[in-house]
């Protein structure tokens, strides 16, 4: 189960990189959604605005998203397997 959350976590991290990526419509309820999930798991560390990495210039937006919630995601996937390691008899 501590498995399943890590990942669902680390998916909306990564869904919503490539959903800020692709340009979605963020008028549409489903796109706003997995960017709201995205925005409240990334704890701040990942963050787009003020994440471990911030870049300027053209498309900043898209490789502030793609660079912080990739490393993210990542984070929660290996955070996630050693907890479950640890927790797993």
């Amino acid at each position: 189960m501590i498995w399943f959350l890590f990942v669902v976590a680390a998916l909306f991290l990564a869904v919503g990189a490539l959903l800020v990526a692709l340009e979605a419509n963020t008028d549409n309820g489903l796109v706003q959604f997995v960017l709201d999930g995205a925005d409240a798991v990334d704890l701040g560390v990942f963050s787009v605005d003020n994440g471990i990495m911030k870049f300027t210039g053209e498309n900043a937006d898209t490789k502030n998203a793609l660079f912080n919630w990739g490393v993210g995601a990542v984070v929660w996937l290996v955070v996630g397997r050693i907890l479950d390691r640890l927790v797993r008899p």
